[in-house]
């Protein structure tokens, strides 16, 4: 999961990338799945939205 352009490199190397939904738009066009923003608890929706897709 990540929010912001310092996140980019894990995203070049994650297999599933989730954006927090306040992410910069580069990583929210990358990502795989945009969750909520941080201030909605966005980590855990990440979590859960991964959990569900197993």
């Amino acid at each position: 999961m990540g929010d912001s352009y310092n996140d980019l490199p894990m995203f070049e190397m994650a297999g599933y990338k989730i954006a927090m939904g306040n992410a910069a738009a580069l990583l929210k066009e990358t990502a795989d799945f945009i969750t909520l923003s941080n201030v909605e608890h966005g980590v855990a929706a990440g979590i859960r939205h991964l959990l569900d897709r197993t």
